[in-house]
């Protein structure tokens, strides 16, 4: 026989448990974003600082993780082509549920699924996943779009929203577990 009030302090237990969850994976959340947006500010890549933010979650290896990204950041190679906050994104997605050698087509299929709620949500987030687009006429590949990305503090008002964006997209994917 429960006792009276036993039932409502069971029931208010369980609830004080979920928040402490909820709050303990938002703060992994945010600590891994600022993990992410320290790294691109210490001068790494946006593509580097999103794969690198994950690497423990991953059991993947700091250093090669960050030469695995490497060329991806400014939109490939300076290319300013998909974001290299998306792409790292993508490569922390893949390395979650992509598809190894005795797994078949359905975990390919789930995980384009990830990667495609990603990037429309970057895009809804940011506007683009392109990263020219969200530059606006900055071109990376010449000394004029280099100094105009630094006079117009693009790092900060566009790449480092992004680098956050990212990682807060990719953790609600993970945590979400769908």
């Amino acid at each position: 026989m429960v006792r009276p009030g036993t039932r409502n302090a069971l029931q208010l237990m369980g609830m004080i448990r979920h928040i402490r969850i909820a709050l303990t994976e938002r703060n992994t959340m945010t600590n891994k974003a600022e993990t992410a947006v320290s790294k691109f500010s210490g001068g790494y890549n946006c593509a580097q600082s999103v794969l690198y933010a994950f690497c423990d979650d991953l059991h993947l290896d700091k250093e090669l993780a960050l030469k695995i990204a490497c060329g991806f950041g400014a939109g490939m190679g300076r290319n300013e082509e998909v974001c290299g906050a998306v792409t790292g994104g993508i490569m922390v997605l893949g390395l979650k549920y992509g598809r190894g050698e005795n797994d078949d087509r359905a975990v390919t299929e789930q995980t384009y699924r990830k990667i495609r709620y990603l990037m429309e949500e970057f895009a809804k987030k940011n506007g683009s996943c392109i990263c020219r687009q969200l530059l606006g006429s900055c071109d990376l590949t010449t000394d004029e779009g280099k100094k105009q990305f630094q006079e117009n503090d693009l790092m900060n008002r566009v790449c480092k929203p992004c680098v956050k964006s990212a990682v807060e997209i990719v953790g609600s994917i993970i945590e979400s577990g769908s």
